[in-house]
């Protein structure tokens, strides 16, 4: 054995226990901290926050934590052409699914409401067709549909949580373009080394405008990445990290206190010890059965922003309490639909397909 393979040896008690884990309803919980901080600005309320990022803003950085340790260990477990087509099959079916919800059903809605007939719908600028075809690649140039949502506190928004999604599949992208790299498998320093330089670049952010041009992605993206890169990282050393309680609090308390203490990017150097904490808690916290074997955390995510919009129409926005309730009850329903109908066959097939099939159908092609 190596000294690199021995510093590796898995030490007591797994950080997170395969299947048997909570990470589904955490991920829940963070789509309802989504949909509380999204529910002020919509009804034309300041948007709670906590060491100068909203609410919302803290929640998705845990999903993007999560996701890079489950995407890393998805990509160690296939290979690139593999790990690409389930990512496209988990991400995309329902983005779409949602995009046409949102033109056949919520949109109308809006627009019947701001003109009392539905003529002109299909016509007018920002069209529901254009509102797909230009949404299809995740990065969204309008967020509008036919010039509504309108008369509302937040206007021009249908969805606005969608954008994080676009971020998330680069993410995808170069945590599986680094893995082709195969020292990149075997050793946890290139997976170092980019987090290091992820953090460094949103810490010196200013500096590096005048090289990077006026590219909004790497604006939106930089302060982003190093949370899924933390998480990427924390997969790597995860048999050197034991899941006991001294190490999942005191990494919690640590990585609370660098974002008290470190304005603008204590968060994102913090990263892998909240990572940390995050698995040890979702190893040490139960979960309901329903949930372990069901995750709607997606659904919630993609569904929360029209519905709200929805219920400002009829005005529930007026009532903070009874609005947060009603929109956790009835977003449950698309969510649901989502994952049964949608998220859970489409990863069945693509799990379930005979790649060895296509693998030799590939072969058999002519090189072109």
């Amino acid at each position: 054995m190596t000294p690199a393979e021995e510093s590796l040896r898995p030490v007591g008690r797994p950080l997170l226990r395969g299947r048997r884990n909570s990470l589904n309803l955490f991920r829940l919980v963070l789509a309802l901290v989504v949909l509380v901080s999204h529910a002020y600005p919509i009804a034309g309320r300041p948007e709670p926050s906590w060491q100068g990022e909203h609410l919302g803003t803290w929640a998705v950085a845990g999903f993007f934590m999560i996701s890079g340790y489950l995407i890393t260990a998805a990509r160690l477990r296939t290979h690139f052409s593999e790990y690409l087509v389930h990512r496209i099959a988990r991400i995309f079916p329902a983005f779409v699914v949602s995009l046409v919800v949102t033109v056949v059903l919520v949109a109308p809605v809006g627009y019947l409401h701001a003109n009392r007939t539905l003529d002109g719908y299909l016509t007018t600028p920002n069209t529901p067709f254009n509102y797909v075809f230009s949404n299809l690649l995740l990065r969204i140039p309008d967020f509008s549909v036919a010039g509504t949502p309108t008369g509302v506190p937040l206007p021009g928004a249908w969805n606005g949580s969608l954008w994080t999604l676009y971020y998330e599949f680069l993410c995808y992208l170069i945590i599986g373009l680094v893995m082709l790299w195969p020292l990149a498998k075997r050793s946890v320093v290139p997976v170092a080394v980019l987090f290091v330089a992820s953090v460094a670049a949103h810490a010196n952010l200013d500096a590096l405008l005048p090289y990077l041009g006026p590219n909004p992605d790497l604006l939106f993206l930089a302060p982003l990445l190093p949370y899924f890169l933390g998480g990427a990282l924390v997969h790597q050393l995860r048999q050197t990290i034991p899941g006991t309680w001294p190490v999942g609090v005191g990494s919690g308390v640590v990585g609370l206190l660098l974002i008290v203490l470190v304005p603008g990017w204590g968060g994102q150097v913090a990263a892998p010890l909240l990572t940390v904490a995050t698995l040890w808690l979702a190893s040490v916290v139960p979960s309901p059965e329903l949930l372990r074997r069901h995750d709607v955390s997606y659904g919630v995510y993609i569904y929360t922003f029209p519905v709200q919009q929805l219920l400002v129409l009829v005005g529930l926005h007026r009532w903070m309490p009874a609005y947060l309730v009603v929109t956790t009850l009835l977003v449950l329903v698309p969510a649901v639909a989502s994952w049964l109908l949608v998220e859970r066959p489409v990863m069945t097939h693509v799990r379930t397909y005979d790649t060895r099939q296509v693998r030799a159908m590939a072969q058999e092609e002519p090189a072109i």
